[in-house]
């Protein structure tokens, strides 16, 4: 098993599409990269935390392989608007991938180089050594699941799974 911690606009979008995902077991919104400890939504909300709103994806690379993984998550978010995703502004809905190894930064940078192709302006995904990650309150852990027909998740999340059943309709599971 291997996790990776990722970074691309809302944490309820990566969440959505992850959890529907073949081969991967556990998928933790949470927050990554401030200087405030024990932060919450509404403090990360505010953009004075440095945090950014990532997931915590847990996968079984026998089932499913890293580079698609990354190449999911290149697909299902905008890496080429800096601390933008849609409506949702501020450096805690930035771009980013967190790595704990030296092999796994090598791992994300060379997603990064290979996912370059596919947009038409650069890529702002930051890559940063992950620093002590915060699981989100209850409410935000699989908020698709629980929430499927609030406002956001048709406007917002709907789309995006669909994006992801178009392109990598062999992963996932429903």
């Amino acid at each position: 098993m291997k996790t990776f911690i990722l970074g691309g606009g809302c944490f309820w979008c990566l969440d959505a599409v992850y959890q529907r995902t073949r081969g991967v077991s556990a998928v933790v919104s949470g927050y990554i990269g401030g200087h405030v400890p024990n932060p919450d939504y509404y403090s990360v909300c505010s953009g004075m935390t440095g945090h950014a709103e990532v997931v915590a994806v847990t996968f079984d690379e026998s089932v499913i392989p890293e580079e698609t993984v990354l190449d999911l998550f290149f697909a299902m978010h905008d890496p080429t608007t800096p601390n933008r995703q849609g409506y949702d502004v501020g450096t805690q809905y930035r771009s980013s991938m967190f790595y704990v190894t030296d092999e796994e930064k090598a791992v994300f940078e060379e997603a990064l180089e290979r996912n370059q192709a596919l947009w038409n302006a650069p890529i702002v995904t930051e890559v940063t050594r992950a620093s002590t990650f915060y699981p989100a309150e209850d409410f935000h852990q699989d908020y698709y699941g629980k929430n499927p027909d609030a406002g956001y998740c048709s406007v917002i999340i709907n789309p995006k799974l669909a994006k992801a059943r178009k392109y990598y309709s062999a992963w996932l599971i429903s």
